[in-house]
């Protein structure tokens, strides 16, 4: 039997699958139908919408769309409803969809598309469907964890961005170590109980796999905490000792064993960092040695309002938080070689909780104010909206509270943040080209939260390049190909090179070839600068690559 998975893209609060990540449940629905005796065929929604995605002569269709906090996106739209609701119509043949947790039910125009809805893991739900004939609402056995993702690797080789940007979402445990008292009370992951590690060796053999599939980015995400797996007290505490060894030995054998280009993690509870400043340092150092640079721990504080923070059962304080940024920065705010930082923290704040009130916002003002004054370097501060997943809240209420503070921190934080981490004439190396609209070209680095670079002329897409920056906003930064080659540039890629502006790019290209720095000289003049401009600029007579 030919099966196809539809991936039409994961964006939960711990787990990316928007490319150019591929989530775990793709690879591991890929691996339950490879298990199943089943033709396995991936391909993403993105392929579907461009008629690249052929979905005649399958007899199984399984969609995937697990969408919790949507955000913006350079590319790779999740699936909406209407599309998922015509595919389901149009596909011939037995037709099942994963919507993950939702928090409207499941619409009914996709409900009434699909033979079937997934409960419990998607994966198990799938297999149980053919091997047994029947639905269930499980959770998939460990063995099967294992042994599906493995199998499920296959599905990164029909993935848009193989051998490119693409990035594994690779998962350490379930569940949180909070689950005897419910854990945040807008958060998913206690309600699965004791957490579920997963062993080093399984996860090493999952990132081997991988690597042999041309898989080069990997990403340990889809959890709640880098610094609790393994952790020793669970069950006791609610912030258990970070297992520093166990930590260390598992990034090490990843790098060792796959050598991913980009190794990146994800969320930190600051809660478990402060509680237990000796061992949380060292899990820290082995980051920063093991990880590759531009690496981002997201901290979850949620708020800085203590009301807030005990009507929703949080456990991290702002002076926890305080505490585990400044010993991040302290191990990871030096300059790597990818032109960032090698591991810095990242702030989520999550507005619309119980007990919100104007005060509230006050007090996330004046906390991210403190992290400025004390010149604290965070790579990424996520303002999100609570999702009501396990309770009726109503969200944000109070609108122009939340914009005023999402605004301040865009304008007052995030932007003096960038201009000390990437200031002029900084050169982020490894970009990747992935969109030209109108003038202008976007790309990104390979990693968690990249940071949004623009180049201002049409180049390439698809493109690995170093950019050198000339400027920045909030979220984003500004730049030029670097080296830009004197010989083969366009006249708005030279014009664009600090320095030259459009007449001496004229006269560039108007001499072209040009052989000697001499000669390149001659053409600049001898006005201050020229040695400034002519560091950016090559003699080759191709294109960097």
């Amino acid at each position: 039997m030919k099966a196809i998975i539809l991936d039409g893209y994961v964006d939960e609060p711990s787990c990316l699958g928007v490319p150019p990540y591929i989530s775990p449940y793709a690879r591991l629905m890929y691996g339950a139908l490879s298990g199943a005796g089943l033709d396995a065929r991936y391909a993403t929604i993105d392929q579907w919408r461009s008629g690249d995605a052929d979905l005649a002569g399958n007899e199984l269709l399984v969609a995937i769309r697990h969408v919790a906090v949507p955000g913006k996106y350079l590319r790779g739209m999740p699936a909406s409803d209407n599309e998922l609701a015509r595919i389901g119509h149009e596909f011939i043949g037995r037709s099942v969809v994963s919507l993950g947790m939702t928090t409207k039910g499941i619409p009914r125009l996709i409900a009434e598309a699909f033979d079937h809805v997934t409960r419990g893991d998607p994966d198990a739900y799938v297999s149980d469907l053919l091997v047994e004939k029947d639905e269930s609402c499980r959770s998939r056995t460990y063995e099967e964890w294992s042994r599906w993702l493995l199998d499920g690797a296959a599905a990164c080789n029909h993935h848009p961005d193989y051998r490119g940007p693409l990035i594994a979402e690779m998962q350490m445990y379930r569940g949180c170590v909070r689950y005897l008292s419910g854990g945040c009370g807008f958060c998913i992951e206690p309600l699965q109980g004791e957490p579920q590690f997963r062993l080093p060796e399984d996860i090493v053999s999952e990132a081997e796999t991988l690597s042999e599939m041309g898989v080069r980015n990997l990403r340990l995400g889809a959890q709640t905490c880098v610094y609790s797996y393994m952790a020793k007290g669970i069950g006791e505490t609610e912030t258990p000792i970070p297992n520093a060894e166990s930590i260390t030995r598992l990034l090490r054998a990843i790098k060792e064993n796959a050598q991913p280009e980009v190794f990146h993690l994800d969320n930190a509870n600051p809660a478990v960092i402060a509680a237990h400043p000796h061992e949380a340092t060292e899990v820290t150092k082995a980051i920063a040695e093991y990880c590759t640079g531009g690496n981002v721990l997201a901290l979850g504080l949620e708020t800085a309002d203590p009301a807030v923070a005990k009507a929703n059962n949080l456990n991290a304080t702002p002076d926890d938080t305080v505490k585990a940024v400044r010993m991040i920065n302290e191990i990871g705010a030096r300059m790597g070689p990818t032109g960032l930082p090698i591991v810095l923290p990242g702030l989520n704040f999550l507005c619309g909780l119980r007990g919100e009130t104007k005060e509230t916002y006050a007090l996330n003002t004046e906390f991210v104010k403190e992290l400025l004054s004390e010149r604290l370097l965070l790579r990424r501060i996520n303002i999100r909206q609570v999702i009501p997943v396990r309770d009726d809240s109503s969200g944000v209420r109070l609108r122009a509270e939340f914009s005023r503070f999402r605004r301040h921190v865009r304008e007052h934080v995030d932007l003096p943040m960038m201009e000390r981490m990437l200031p002029n004439g900084t050169v982020l190396s490894a970009v990747y080209t992935e969109l030209r609209e109108g003038g202008r070209t976007f790309g990104r680095q390979a990693g968690t939260y990249p940071i949004l670079v623009g180049l201002p002329y049409p180049y390439d897409i698809g493109r690995w390049v170093n950019v050198f920056i000339t400027g920045r906003s909030p979220r984003s930064v500004i730049g030029i190909v670097h080296p830009t080659p004197v010989n083969s540039s366009t006249l708005s890629m030279l014009e664009a090179v600090p320095g030259i502006g459009k007449r001496r790019a004229m006269a560039i290209v108007r001499r072209r070839p040009i052989n000697t720095r001499l000669e390149l000289r001659e053409i600049l003049g001898d006005e201050n600068g020229t040695d400034a401009i002519m560091d950016v600029l090559s003699m080759k007579n191709v294109r960097e690559e």
